[in-house]
């Protein structure tokens, strides 16, 4: 006999037929979509597996306070601080709960009025998701074939979704954030591998956000395709760094070469953490072909633990030579944090976010 013991996602989409049960909260709701697989150890019945998720998860995603946001009608956000305009990408809210109506009360929180808008704009649409099984899921040979043609299957939907998708929503969604005085200045949409048509839907709906362009991660095969759309929409496509910078061979000019509408996207702390070289080295040369800047504290190469994330202060990218380069040098070249060090227990990503911008608002003040 098959002992049996569920795995579940979140999402709000389905792909292919699944039991599921929905879950809601004064704040926000959620469905639950499960199947059984075998386990050799124990057997979890439904109704345990359903009240042990939902408490699980209630209690993991904790309402924000939002008592403490400024009063929207006396104060804007502003953290353009000593010429530099210090901003945040939403990705840095993903273990908290960021829909648009999620987000900005924590970008208010930290008194940011400048975002890389990514891991928000479809998800808050409702664009058809995949649902995964949980990390260390055993899953038979059946099962594995039943993922791997649903994740096919998915770009096709999510493909129909894209194009038929009025750009009104766009149009919508900007709106919230500019009443809050929050400007979408980038999407990131990360489009290289879409078809055609998708890649013209993310350049359209980046221009109705109000956003300068695209950004993507940087590999050769992107900055060849990406930057001609950008060409042809009269944008930007931008390039996110991570630890290539460090492989034998890397140029940047290769990158950026493709293109005009190519820039950098450079991420300072995986630059540090895998090179241990001044990041502002390259903002000087080519501070004319870079618009955003993303800001982490890792420590170096040769630390005993190389290339880790760290809380800012406690690492050793240079973060403050690189603000008062940009604060001397007047470059309009923004600098988002992207939250990724651990979070210290009873703190949560908002909290740890302001704590990054306060931080550089004290370097640049």
């Amino acid at each position: 006999m098959n002992h049996m013991q569920p795995y579940f996602m979140i999402s709000n989409q389905f792909d292919f037929p699944v039991n599921v049960t929905t879950f809601k909260t004064p704040h926000f709701s959620f469905i639950v979509n499960y199947k059984y697989i075998t386990m050799k150890d124990k057997t979890i019945s439904r109704r345990r597996f359903l009240g042990t998720a939902a408490a699980a998860t209630v209690l993991s995603a904790v309402p924000f306070n939002f008592s403490i946001i400024p009063d929207l009608k006396s104060k804007k956000p502003n953290s353009r601080v000593g010429g530099v305009q210090l901003g945040v990408t939403t990705y840095s809210y993903g273990s908290m709960p960021h829909k648009v109506d999620d987000v900005i009360p924590y970008l208010l929180y930290a008194g940011v009025n400048s975002i890389e808008l990514r891991n928000v704009a479809e998800e808050d649409l409702g664009i058809p998701q995949l649902k995964r099984p949980a990390p260390g899921t055993q899953l038979s040979e059946k099962e594995k074939e039943e993922l791997a043609k649903a994740a096919e299957n998915l770009k096709e939907e999510q493909r129909k979704w894209r194009l038929s998708l009025p750009m009104d929503r766009y149009a919508q969604m900007r709106k919230k954030f500019n009443k809050a005085g929050i400007e979408v200045y980038i999407a990131k949409f990360a489009p290289s591998a879409w078809s055609d048509e998708e890649i013209d839907y993310a350049y359209n709906a980046a221009k109705v956000l109000g956003s300068i362009g695209i950004t993507d991660e940087l590999t050769d095969a992107n900055c060849q395709r990406l930057g001609k759309f950008a060409e042809k929409h009269n944008s930007l496509a931008m390039f996110h760094t991570h630890g290539q910078v460090a492989d034998p061979g890397f140029s940047f000019d290769r990158s950026l070469s493709y293109s005009p509408a190519n820039m950098l996207n450079l991420d300072a702390g995986h630059y540090y953490g895998a090179t241990g070289l001044h990041p502002n080295d390259v903002i000087i040369k080519y501070h004319d072909r870079m618009r955003s800047i993303h800001i982490k504290d890792k420590t170096g190469p040769k630390n005993p633990t190389p290339n880790m994330n760290k809380p800012f202060g406690e690492g050793e990218t240079p973060i403050s030579d690189i603000l008062l380069l940009l604060k001397k040098e007047k470059w309009p070249i923004r600098v988002d944090v992207e939250l990724e060090y651990r979070i210290p227990e009873g703190s949560d990503a908002a909290k740890e976010v302001k704590k990054c911008i306060d931080y550089m608002r004290n370097i640049l003040a």
